[in-house]
């Protein structure tokens, strides 16, 4: 004998009420991804927002700087500005100025003798260029960076890296005393 089959009972919209333990489930998953939603975005902007806020600072701070800085420049600047300190160098600062017509990066560094062989092959020169008693700074950007290159008191060698525009030149002048740990003095020239 067939048992006859049972259709499935209308669909009237009548849903059995839900149980307790379920709709705290339910209402605990809605407020976490409530807070997920709003929460990881809201997290993200106050982040930001110190982040350029402490950089913002650090640039006012550099911009309102009026003489050399103790710290390298940026990988950037140092592009820009075409200045590839060599690694290792030591006791490196730098300071820039901008306006309307010209930006300069003024830089320092101690390095070594292959260091000063490095840094002018990088440029494009070469320990030829460098000429016995020059100082290829001017007066006026010696005195901005705080530098002093008084004639007799060291073995001073400067060159200029003049270079078609929108590079930039470069004005360098080196300390010889000692030949394995020279001091080296850029100030490097931009136009618009």
């Amino acid at each position: 004998m067939t048992v006859p089959r049972q259709s499935a009972p209308p669909d009237d919209g009548f849903r059995p009420p839900e149980g307790r333990r379920h709709m705290i489930i339910r209402r605990w998953l809605t407020a976490i991804i409530i807070v997920l939603l709003v929460g990881i975005p809201a997290g993200y902007l106050v982040v930001s927002a110190e982040q350029s806020r402490a950089s913002g600072r650090d640039k006012a701070a550099e911009s309102s700087a009026t003489g050399l800085v103790g710290k390298w420049p940026s990988q950037m600047k140092r592009r820009v500005f075409e200045v590839p300190i060599p690694p290792n160098s030591k006791k490196v600062k730098y300071y820039e100025t901008s306006n309307w017509k010209t930006s300069r990066l003024y830089v320092q560094f101690r390095t070594t003798s292959a260091g000063l062989d490095l840094f002018l092959e990088d440029i494009g020169s070469s320990r030829a260029a460098l000429q016995e008693g020059v100082v290829a700074i001017a007066p006026r950007d010696a005195e901005k960076a705080g530098w002093d290159f008084s004639p007799g008191r060291r073995d001073w060698f400067g060159t200029t890296n003049p270079q078609k525009k929108p590079r930039p030149t470069q004005h360098i002048t080196v300390d010889l005393t000692e030949t394995d740990r020279p001091w080296v003095y850029v100030v490097s020239t931009t136009t618009p």
